[in-house]
């Protein structure tokens, strides 16, 4: 445990965003599996509620931006894939 003010204010801090990104990459991880699960039932899908939240995510600091873009690219891929096959 530090002793001196400073340190003991960023073991705070990190805690308080240890939290806050999990609770951020969880509902993301649920949102995607959701999605997944759309995909393959051929329901139709708004990409665009799972991008703002990948985004988000994003933009918060949870998830590097190149896996924020690699997950966009790999589920519209996956999305159209299954849009052109017929169920």
């Amino acid at each position: 445990m530090p002793h001196h003010k400073s340190p003991i204010k960023r073991l705070k801090q990190a805690a308080r965003e240890r939290s806050r990104n999990n609770a951020v990459k969880t509902a993301l991880r649920k949102t995607i599996k959701d999605t997944h699960t759309k995909i393959e039932a051929g329901e139709a899908l708004d990409l665009k509620d799972l991008y703002s939240r990948i985004d988000k995510g994003r933009a918060k600091g949870a998830i590097h931006k190149r896996k924020a873009a690699r997950l966009k690219s790999r589920l519209s891929k996956e999305a159209a894939k299954k849009k052109s096959k017929p169920a």
